[in-house]
């Protein structure tokens, strides 16, 4: 049996068991040890803001229209950070005892098949609750960088940090999105990394791990063009990071930009856009934004630069801002048990997270 979250009906979130199909040839099973909470995207359907729940998608025309919603409650098995224990293996590709990262949702326990399920086979010196990144989150915010290079150079794009390298770059929003795309800006050689946020405690978790900072507060575009000189009416950001599902900051994104600057979006938008004027910067000063959506790499680079790729790049990543990563950004060390009240809490803002990760042992992980 599996212990799993299920959301069912506008905050009202539970755990309910459910049986464990047999493990088949080429499959395993493995034990939850962590399972990361993205506050964003799995709050809409603790909300019931998620277009899924009020729209019907429509995969070839790539369009959501009215009609029977795609998703309906109860929903089970979201979230997309996991880290398993294999316990059960009918299959050499994985031995019983490896930590593999994994995308299944909040639960226990889980049948990988072998002709839907990805995993990443976790190495031996990468803490294991970081691990949560890699199989998902961690190639969000690479793809990010990778649509920034090939935004400059096309299908010539050779590295991930072809695109921001002796680049002035900002990001906006410093949840955990903007914090990993800052992260990989920086071990990716941009000239500077200015994180822009409304939360004085969340600027300080960018500072800990060594970007420059600037609150959201005080018009920061005044502030950067001052800054970032490029020539005679040319100032701003050479590339902005746009990571927070507010109108408002994709508003701001646009104008911290200089003229013909790019916005690469990561951020996930479930109102209107009422606050992006689109006819001030983004008309005036010729901007382009670019949704970078993990479903797709850019055009033409699918062959060289697959998921699998964009989680070496994050393992490369942790690697190198792991330590850092786990004393500031994971915020939230929760029991499975106690995830149904945590995520109504966080829904309703009766409390406030950075990266909260679920497990089973929270005394062990020092929580």
């Amino acid at each position: 049996m599996s212990d799993v979250l299920s959301i069912e009906a506008p905050g009202e979130v539970c755990l309910v068991q459910e049986k464990l199909p047999e493990i088949p040839e080429g499959g395993f099973m493995v034990a939850t040890t962590h399972s990361g909470v993205s506050a964003g995207t799995e709050l809409t359907y603790v909300k019931g803001t998620n277009p899924y729940l009020s729209s019907s998608w429509d995969p070839a025309l790539g369009l959501f229209t009215e009609g029977a919603p795609s998703v309906s409650y109860p929903v089970r098995g979201i979230g997309y950070m996991q880290v398993g224990l294999v316990v059960e293996t009918r299959t050499r590709a994985v031995s019983e005892g490896a930590l593999v990262a994994m995308c299944y949702g909040h639960r226990t326990a889980y049948v990988a098949d072998p002709m839907n399920d990805r995993f990443v086979a976790l190495p031996d010196d990468l803490d294991p609750i970081l691990g949560v990144y890699v199989a998902h989150m961690g190639p969000i915010c690479a793809n990010g960088l990778l649509h920034a290079a090939h935004d400059l150079h096309g299908p010539a794009v050779q590295q991930l940090g072809d695109g921001v390298r002796g680049r002035r770059v900002a990001v906006v929003g410093a949840g955990v999105v903007g914090l990993l795309t800052a992260c990989f800006a920086m071990s990716c050689d941009a000239a500077e990394v200015v994180v822009v946020d409304e939360t004085p405690a969340r600027l300080a978790v960018a500072e800990a791990l060594g970007a420059n900072v600037l609150t959201a507060d005080d018009d920061p575009a005044v502030d950067l063009k001052r800054r970032w000189r490029h020539g005679r009416d040319d100032r701003g950001a050479d590339l902005v990071f746009q990571c927070r599902g507010q109108p408002r900051a994709l508003a701001l994104g646009l104008r911290l930009l200089r003229p013909q600057g790019t916005l690469v979006d990561l951020a996930f938008y479930t109102r209107g856009a009422d606050e992006v004027r689109l006819g001030e910067e983004f008309h005036h000063n010729g901007l382009t934004v670019r949704c970078a959506q993990i479903g797709r790499v850019p055009r033409g680079l699918s062959h060289a630069w697959d998921r699998e790729r964009l989680s070496h790049e994050t393992i490369a990543l942790l690697r190198r801002h792991g330590p850092r990563l786990r004393e500031h950004v994971i915020t939230d060390l929760v029991g499975f048990g106690e995830a149904p009240q945590f995520l109504s809490e966080l829904a309703s803002r009766r409390r406030q997270t950075v990266q909260a990760v679920l497990c089973d042992h929270v005394e062990d992980e020092g929580g």
